[in-house]
């Protein structure tokens, strides 16, 4: 007797985001071994993440070299002005989004720049610079909207602005730390005139003899809630009454812990991430457990980005928090990886989703007031948004972790692998599966017709289901339909008849609609541009073309298609991966979910 088939579904795959550090089989379903270019959409699906467009569409006297770093300037009449650094050179984007270099606009020998790596802070309507071994800069548009200068070179400047590495503006004034002879010294600016250090209530404080687990240098500072946060490799310190530096009072520590890299501390409003020795890391969290192991962001990923950390220069890695898009990237540009932590669900050990990202490769990442996302390339700057990498198309990775079908002790044998794919156009999707933690993975390709959206959103069959058809006895064969219903390429049908097919033509045979041109079409034993199909005799009786997968625009999916996509699977084993690939090339695509249909087989 035919054992019944058994089917194993996962609903909202990837929901918790990847996973490669615990055991796989005791992970829960919704766990993740690979999501390459993916993130975790709003409907907590694994979908496909965007790429970009390319906002200057020139590179002037960037050149082909990379974007260092982006900053941009809010100025209380609502003016806003992209600036970056690349070439060693300073730039802004003018109001056509054309490059425009700023030139040297000071009274002096223009400074020599030798690197990118700037850290750029606005105070009072100016955009300071600051650079390990570089002079301090300013690009002022009340003076000048084509050029920069030395901040010394500024009318009203006092005292000695430090060639300080690291640098924010907060309670009115500016924070910078790390020059090339003191790294345990904060220094801070007169109120709303960051060109005066030394009168009025600049001053500076000297952190050497406050660290809990003795000596350590200043790796980067920020600001929350009126408190003034100073990292230092494997400390914190926090002072409160930032606000008023004369009565600024030490009131926290944590050993242990600390910031490695300058560029990844970003605010997310409630709270301060940055990268730790260990991980991802929250600065709430961390103030209130003090312990390394409980608070770490990361730690479902743990390895994989320490080892990511370890082939990598810590002054390239760049960092930011999208308020837009709830997540928190942090690029690493040697490795060209990025790893995306989404920030609107903690799991139940308080870590974060995450996803990695392989294609995209940012140098320098900032968010705009608008809420655009901004990532820096060689020779031009790109804006996340659209689902190409500027005109090219990038692989979608999903993987599930290993599991059986329901029995450990028995093994299973696949029959069938189907998702419901939401989004896609045009496009083939990978199926493959794998036994017992082999990589030698099996695999099936199936295809996502060209989509189109009905009026209104509102669900309608471009192709149904049995679709009667008239095919014509030539070379090619031409299939029409009858009731003007429309073909889509690629797609899938068989055929079935009342009488007789044309001679050429078989029942129940998979064949592609090719040369679609509405409400006619060519068959193919492959996808376009595959060869057309001739007929020699005429046949008899009443055709139907039986669509694999009709073409319909989901009501409730605001225009974005539907689809339940399957190939048949072989194969068996007691514990099951199932992976899905394809290539993201102007259409998003989520899955919303995974069946498995299989036998059982043998016990052991």
């Amino acid at each position: 007797m035919s054992q019944a088939i058994q089917v194993s579904s996962i609903s909202a795959p990837g929901f918790y985001g990847l996973n490669t550090q615990d055991s796989p089989l005791d992970l829960n379903q919704g766990f993740a071994l690979v999501a390459t270019n993916c993130v975790i959409d709003q409907y907590g699906r694994i979908g496909s993440r965007k790429g970009f467009s390319r906002v200057n569409s020139s590179s002037g006297a960037l050149g082909a070299n990379d974007v260092g770093v982006i900053h941009e300037l809010v100025q209380a009449d609502g003016t806003l002005t992209v600036l970056f650094s690349g070439n060693n050179k300073l730039f802004k984007l003018d109001g056509s989004n054309a490059v425009s270099e700023l030139t040297y606009g000071g009274g002096g020998t223009a400074p020599t720049i030798t690197a990118n790596n700037w850290h750029c802070t606005s105070l009072n309507a100016i955009t300071f610079f600051f650079q390990s071994g570089h002079d301090p800069l300013i690009f002022d548009p009340a003076v000048s909207t084509t050029t920069f200068r030395r901040v010394s070179e500024k009318t009203g400047y006092v005292g000695t602005v430090p060639n300080a590495n690291i640098a924010i503006s907060a309670y009115g004034r500016l924070w910078v730390a790390s020059t090339t002879t003191n790294i345990t010294t904060i220094s801070f600016s007169d109120l709303l005139s960051g060109h005066v250090w030394s009168t009025g209530t600049s001053g500076s404080l000297n952190v050497d003899r406050v660290w809990p687990n003795g000596a350590d240098e200043i790796t980067g500072l920020a600001a929350h809630n009126g408190f003034l946060i100073i990292f230092g490799k494997r400390q914190i310190l926090v002072y409160a009454n930032a606000t008023t530096p004369s009565t600024m009072t030490l009131s926290d520590t944590v050993g242990g812990i600390g910031c490695i890299a300058r560029d990844t501390i970003a605010s997310t409003g409630k709270d301060i991430l940055f990268l730790s020795n260990s991980g991802i890391r929250s600065f709430a969290r961390t103030i209130i457990e003090k312990s390394a192991p409980l608070g770490d962001l990361s730690k479902n990923v743990r390895n994989d980005l320490l080892s990511t950390i370890a082939g990598e220069t810590l002054a390239n890695l760049k960092a930011v928090y999208s308020e837009r898009d709830a997540f928190y990237l942090i690029t690493f540009p040697l490795v060209k990886q990025v790893f995306c932590f989404d920030t609107r669900l903690q799991l139940q050990d308080n870590s974060f989703r995450v996803t990695t990202w392989d294609s995209i490769e940012p140098t320098a990442l900032l968010s705009r007031r608008s809420g655009d996302l901004l990532i820096g390339k060689n020779g031009f700057i790109g804006k996340y948004g659209t689902y190409l990498d500027h005109t090219s198309s990038y692989r979608f990775l999903y993987y599930t972790n290993h599991a059986d079908l329901g029995d450990q002790a028995v093994t299973s044998i696949l029959k069938r692998l189907s998702i419901v794919a939401i989004g896609g156009s045009n496009q083939f999707v990978t199926m493959k599966w794998g036994f017992d933690f082999s990589t030698n993975y099996l695999a099936a390709t199936t295809f996502i017709p060209t989509q189109g959206t009905s009026e209104y959103g509102v669900a309608e069959y471009n192709n149904p289901n049995n679709q009667v058809v008239t095919i014509t006895n030539a070379s090619p064969a031409v299939v029409t339909s009858v009731d003007g219903s429309s073909f889509v390429l690629n797609n899938t049908i068989t055929l079935t008849t009342t009488g007789t097919l044309p001679s050429g033509l078989l029942v129940l045979t998979t064949y592609y609609c090719i040369n679609v041109s509405t409400t006619t079409c060519n068959l193919s034993l492959t996808p376009s541009p595959g060869t057309a199909i001739n007929t020699t005799t005429a046949g008899s009786g009443t055709h139907t073309a039986v669509h694999a997968q009709p073409s319909v625009t989901n009501e409730y999916s605001d225009g974005v298609s539907l689809q339940t996509l399957q190939v048949n699977a072989s194969g068996s084993g007691k514990v099951v991966q199932t992976g899905y690939e394809t290539n993201i090339s102007g259409n998003e695509l989520s899955i919303q979910k995974i069946e498995i249909q299989s036998k059982r087989g043998r016990l052991s």
